[in-house]
């Protein structure tokens, strides 16, 4: 008979065989064996978080692109639920990655703008955060991330603080992809909270790793979260040469001739990743026990596509934050299907902890609410008031209304928009509206108060100085 110790290490396909075995084992050890056999019946499932960066809502084959081949991202999108109004909570990396880690308002930790390399080094996601890491950790989950972290430069602010059990890629806003210096020109790829040397193509290193992780806890439940480059600037592809050399401050050199071609081998790498990943699973038997998400941390820059959209990345149009979404549990989430109800990235921390049977911490009020019956039986959420802030720009959504405000011009006045009828945001409405208008303003106000957003609002002139001269570095 083997022991409990042994039976924790067995593949979850020995799962039934053991139950079997156990029911003749019974007069034994009758009491140790039921409750083991139980618990062998309903494993814990495998939590995939997927992140891409910068993508846009018209990047992938399921979204109608047709420049770009997405044959893996389809596929998940086929077997499973493609989102067509899932949004991140910011229209640029780090708040996005805040808000997911949390499952509130970025505002309520302070990272409301990019962390920059060149200028913040010493800001972070504060230590007293709560991570969906972190509570997946405490209920025996295995944790990973491996590739963007951007919440914090300083070795304070590394993943491992927050939940992560393993942590490979790097921490600023984007690296090299060949020789793996950020912004500035400084080396930037850790293992842990160790800075380490590792040859290789950042896409490909991170869905290695991935995969490595998987196969390296598939007798226990895991929770892994994919943070990919792709597709943020610099634009390399796989055989491509590098542009940030030691001593170059981070200057960008050997720029691609065509931007368009390298986009395109660049997303079909991260989505070569996520066909390995997929195959992993199958290979080892977990596919079925593993729930998986895919989006966007914001929408594309204009060498990428955000069609129907109006706006691009950094803009509170609906191009720089809605985003290609797509969820996969074969099983448990029905194949082919769209939903078009309102989400948001902050929703993913209450919906893994949903899918994982894992309590939310109680001294914790979440912004984002579980998606688990939307998905699992169709449950509508409801209408829904949501509201996005970056530096100058606001928006509030409420239904199928949205309203975009800019307090830059306190002369200027908010333009409000019906998306279900309008996605492309042509038609103002506000002047036709007064009374909705008048409303989702007071709502605005209401929200920017219980979060803080004024005291963080707006970028300081330093700030500006910074973020002007990394954006030429391709921050």
């Amino acid at each position: 008979m083997k022991t409990k110790a042994n039976a924790s290490r067995l593949n979850r396909r020995d799962f039934l065989r053991l139950t079997c075995a156990g029911a003749v084992a019974m007069s034994v050890a009758p009491h140790a064996l039921g409750r083991e056999a139980a618990e062998q019946k309903t494993p814990k499932p495998n939590l995939i978080v997927i992140l891409a960066d910068d993508l846009g809502y018209g990047d992938l084959g399921c979204y109608g692109s047709e420049r770009n081949p997405s044959p893996h991202l389809d596929a998940l999108a086929a077997g499973g639920i493609r989102f067509t109004d899932f949004h991140a909570n910011g229209a640029v990396c780090s708040p996005t990655r805040a808000a997911l880690m949390t499952g509130r308002y970025q505002q309520r930790c302070g990272i409301v703008e990019v962390l920059f390399a060149a200028s913040d080094r010493d800001k972070g996601l504060p230590r007293s955060e709560i991570t969906f890491a972190k509570r997946l950790k405490d209920a025996g989950y295995a944790t990973g991330v491996f590739g963007k972290w951007h919440l914090g430069y300083d070795p304070k602010f590394n993943p491992t603080h927050f939940g992560f059990d393993r942590f490979r890629g790097y921490v600023s806003g984007n690296i090299d992809y060949i020789s793996h210096l950020d912004g500035t020109g400084v080396p930037d790829w850790w293992d842990n909270a160790t800075p380490i040397t590792e040859e290789g193509y950042t896409t490909h290193l991170v869905h290695k790793h991935a995969v490595q992780f998987i196969e390296e806890n598939k007798d226990r439940p895991f929770c892994l979260y994919v943070a990919n480059e792709a597709v943020h600037s610099p634009y390399q592809g796989p055989n491509d040469p590098r542009q940030r050399f030691p001593g170059g401050g981070g200057k960008l050199v050997n720029p691609p001739k065509d931007r368009g071609r390298t986009y395109t081998e660049m997303i079909k790498a991260m989505d070569d990743g996520v066909g390995q990943i997929m195959a992993t699973l199958k290979r080892l038997g977990l596919e079925r026990d593993t729930f998986v998400f895919f989006f966007s941390d914001n929408g594309a820059v204009p060498v990428g596509s955000n069609a129907p959209l109006r706006g691009f990345k950094s803009s509170l149009w609906e191009g720089g934050h809605r985003e290609p979404a797509i969820a996969y549990w074969p099983g448990k989430i029905p194949a082919g299907k769209v939903c078009d109800e309102l989400t948001i990235g902050m929703d993913l921390y209450p919906t893994v902890l949903a899918v994982a049977g894992a309590a939310v911490a109680d001294e914790r009020n979440l912004d984002g609410v579980s998606l688990f019956s939307l998905l699992t039986e169709r449950k509508s959420l409801g209408e829904r008031t949501l509201f996005w802030a970056y530096g100058e720009q606001r928006a509030v959504r409420q239904g199928p209304w949205k309203l975009d405000v800019s307090v830059r011009n306190q002369t200027s006045s908010p333009a409000l928009f019906h998306l279900a009828k309008d996605i492309g945001e042509k038609n103002d409405l506000a002047a036709a509206e007064p009374g909705r208008v008048k409303a989702m303003l007071a709502a605005l106000a209401a929200w920017e108060k219980n979060v803080g957003v004024n005291a963080s609002a707006g970028a300081p002139a330093k700030r500006k100085k910074a973020k002007a001269g990394e954006k030429k570095r391709g921050e």
